[in-house]
C-alpha cells in the first residue's frame, strides 16, 4: 500500500455499503461478510425496479445466507439515498466508520429518457452522503464514478491525469459533479475519500441492462442483437470479483490527512481507474460469450449466430473506446485485474444456466 494511504482496519468496524443488493455492491457485502472477523455491515438500496427486481432479491438472498454463517452482523435497510431524514437516521443509529457509495442511477442510455432521476440520486443523494460524513465523520468514503466521465477523449489508454471536462451523456456529468463534490468536502471537512472509476463491469447475476446479459436473453428469445459501431467498439471488461478486490483494497487504505504549506488540510482525496487494462473488440467479445453460452447449455451448439447479429451505427451518448490506465491502483494499493473474458464469460454462461435454466 502506497506510502500515503492511511491504513483502516475493517474487522470490528461498522461499514455501511449502499446501493447492496446491487450487482457490485451485493459481491462487495459477500466479500465484506467472508472476510470481516467481526463488525457490522449495513447495506441500503432502494429495491428500484430500474430493472428485474427479482435479481436484487436473488442477490440479497445470497447475502443473507452468507451473514448466517458469518461473525458479522448484517442489516439490511429499505430506502433511498436521495431520503435525507433516512440517510442521517442510519448514521446516527449505526455510526458507519467506513462507507461504501456505490448506489446511483446507472446507465448511459436510459438518461437520455429519464433524466430527474439521475439528478435525484447521484447527485442529490451523494450530497445526502457527504453531508452525513460531514456531520459524523468517517475514516473513509469510497465511491462508485465511471469510466464514463472520460467522454469522447481520444487519447488512451484513460488516465486519471486526463482531462474530464467534456461528457457526452448526463450520467456522465453526474458521476464527474460526485468527484467534484468530494473533493470539496474532502478539502473543507477534512473527509478521507476515493472514487472508483469503473469501466464495464460484468460476470454472474449483473445487470440485465449491461450488453453481455441483454445479448444473452435476446439470443435465447431468437432475437436478434444489435452491435453498435458496425462491431468497431472496445471496451475494457472488468470482471466483478476483481473490481471488488479492487474496492476492499481501497477501502482499507485511507488518503492520509495531511497539512500543506499554509497550515491548512491538504484534501485527503484520490480517484483511481478501475478497469481490465486489456481493450476487447466487441466482435471478439460476442464470439466468446457465444462459445461459452453453447457449452454452457444456454444455447444449442446449431445456433446461427449470424442470422441473429446486426451491425448499427452508434448511439447517443456512447463512446466507441474505453481503455483504463489502472497503473496508479497497482503502484498504491498492489491490484492488477487477472481474470480475463473467456473465464468470466464462463462463469457468467454457467450461472445464466443455474438460474434460468437450460435449453
Amino acid at each position: 500500500m502506497g506510502k500515503d494511504k492511511q491504513h483502516v482496519e475493517l474487522s470490528g468496524k461498522t461499514v455501511l455499503v449502499t446501493g447492496s443488493p446491487g450487482f457490485v455492491g451485493a459481491n462487495l457485502v459477500l466479500r465484506l461478510l467472508r472476510e470481516m472477523r467481526a463488525g457490522t455491515v449495513v447495506s441500503l438500496d432502494n429495491m428500484n425496479d430500474y430493472y428485474d427486481p427479482g435479481l436484487k432479491e436473488y442477490r440479497l438472498g445470497l447475502i443473507e445466507k452468507a451473514a448466517g454463517a458469518s461473525p458479522v452482523r448484517h442489516v439490511f435497510v429499505k430506502g433511498s439515498i436521495a431520503d435525507r431524514a433516512l440517510i442521517d437516521r442510519v448514521f446516527e443509529q449505526y455510526g458507519p466508520d467506513v462507507v461504501v457509495n456505490l448506489a446511483a442511477q446507472a446507465g448511459v442510455r436510459y438518461s437520455i429518457d429519464h433524466p430527474d432521476v439521475y439528478i435525484e440520486s447521484n447527485i442529490i443523494g451523494f450530497y445526502n452522503i457527504l453531508e452525513a460524513c460531514r456531520r459524523r465523520p468517517v475514516e473513509h468514503l469510497v465511491y462508485a464514478s465511471s469510466s464514463s466521465v472520460y467522454g469522447g477523449n481520444k487519447k488512451v489508454p484513460f488516465s486519471v491525469e486526463d482531462k474530464v471536462d467534456n461528457p457526452v451523456s448526463l450520467y456522465a456529468a453526474t458521476k464527474k459533479s460526485n468527484e467534484l463534490l468530494a473533493h470539496s468536502y474532502s478539502k473543507l471537512y477534512n473527509i478521507p475519500s476515493t472514487g472508483l472509476r469503473f469501466f464495464t463491469v460484468y460476470g454472474p447475476a449483473g445487470r440485465p441492462d449491461m450488453f453481455y446479459f441483454s445479448a444473452t436473453r435476446k439470443l435465447t428469445e431468437g432475437k436478434t442483437i444489435q452491435i453498435f459501431n458496425y462491431g468497431n467498439c472496445k471496451r475494457d471488461f472488468t470482471y466483478i470479483d476483481d473490481i471488488v478486490e479492487g474496492v476492499y483494497r481501497v477501502m482499507r487504505g485511507a488518503p492520509e490527512k495531511r497539512d500543506g504549506e499554509d497550515g491548512l488540510p491538504l484534501p485527503p482525496y484520490a480517484v483511481y481507474n478501475i478497469g481490465g487494462g486489456t481493450p476487447e473488440n466487441l466482435l471478439d467479445f460476442i464470439s466468446t460469450l457465444q462459445e461459452e453460452l453453447v457449452r454452457a447449455g444456454v444455447l444449442p451448439e446449431d445456433y446461427d449466430f449470424e442470422a441473429h447479429r446486426e451491425l448499427v451505427g452508434m448511439q447517443p451518448g456512447d463512446v466507441p473506446v474505453t481503455y483504463a490506465d489502472s497503473s496508479a491502483l497497482e503502484t498504491d494499493y498492489g491490484f492488477k485485474p487477472r481474470i480475463g473474458i473467456r473465464e468470466g464469460l464462463r462463469r457468467f454462461a454457467e450461472w445464466y444456466a443455474g438460474y434460468y435454466g437450460k435449453l
